[in-house]
């Protein structure tokens, strides 16, 4: 599936979603399913700068894909931070360059946000393009 279908298949389910109280519910729940980090990856180099909670993000470079792991402090940022890895991990850095973080905008997240969360997101989203960069110059 590609990035944009990704974004389309979650644009939708918030759709279905009657208030911000059942989105946010949806998203804490994403938080639940994520894996996490072990501690020895939440490193200073990992923690985004800028969030509210402590927010960590890694990649791995590997077949030509980025897969992305995260974690948070906070449930309803390691929600958020769990969309964005289901969306962009295991796409190549050029797909993940080439998109676009447009779907923030139609779900409405970042207006139901409190500025500080609001910054956070633009952060997690800043550090996925980074690493996107990164190994796409390493390779």
């Amino acid at each position: 599936m590609t990035i944009k279908e990704k974004q389309q298949e979650i644009i939708d389910e918030f759709a279905f979603l009657d208030d911000w109280e059942q989105k946010y519910e949806y998203i804490i729940d994403l938080g639940k399913e994520l894996k996490g980090l072990p501690e020895d990856r939440k490193t200073d180099d990992n923690l985004i700068k800028g969030c509210q909670s402590k927010v960590w993000i890694d990649a791995e470079f590997k077949e030509g894909k980025l897969f992305f792991d995260a974690d948070s402090d906070g449930i309803l940022p390691k929600g958020i931070v769990s969309l964005l890895v289901s969306i962009y991990s295991g796409h190549s850095t050029q797909e993940i360059l080439d998109s676009d973080f447009e779907f923030i905008a139609e779900i409405g997240l970042q207006e139901f946000l409190s500025p500080s969360r609001a910054n956070g997101l633009m952060a997690m989203t800043k550090q996925i393009k980074f690493y996107a960069v990164a190994y796409q110059l390493k390779s």
